[in-house]
C-alpha cells in the first residue's frame, strides 16, 4: 500500500538539507510506521536525488517521524536550477512509497 493511506507529510527546507516530518493519521498505525519507514528506506526511495546523510527522528507524542535529508536540494535555494528548489514535492514523493498494510 502507498505511505499516503496512513499518513501525510510537511516539508521545511535549510540550505541543501530537506526536512519531511510523516505524521500517521491514526495514532494507532505510527508502530508500523516506525517498522517499515527507516531511513534506509527513505534514501532508496529517494535514492540518486538524496546524495547525503538520512536521519531518521522519532515523535511517539505526535504519532509522527521526522527524517532529515542532507543534500537533498541540489544545493539549496540560492545555488539549484531544479524546478522545485525548496524541495517541497519531496513530501508528496515520500507519500509514494509502498510499504506492506497493517
Amino acid at each position: 500500500m502507498a505511505l499516503r493511506t496512513l499518513a501525510h507529510s510537511r516539508t521545511g527546507d535549510k540550505g541543501d538539507t530537506s526536512n519531511i516530518s510523516l505524521i500517521a493519521y491514526d495514532p494507532a498505525h505510527f508502530a508500523h510506521l516506525c517498522q517499515h519507514v527507516s531511513a534506509e528506506a527513505v534514501k532508496a526511495h529517494f535514492a540518486g536525488l538524496v546524495l547525503g546523510e538520512v536521519r531518521r527522528y522519532e515523535l511517539p507524542q505526535l504519532g509522527a517521524l521526522n527524517f532529515v535529508l542532507e543534500g537533498a536540494l541540489g544545493g539549496g535555494v540560492t545555488r539549484s536550477l531544479a524546478l522545485d528548489a525548496h524541495g517541497k514535492s519531496l513530501s508528496s514523493a515520500l507519500l509514494a512509497l509502498e510499504i506492506p498494510e497493517p
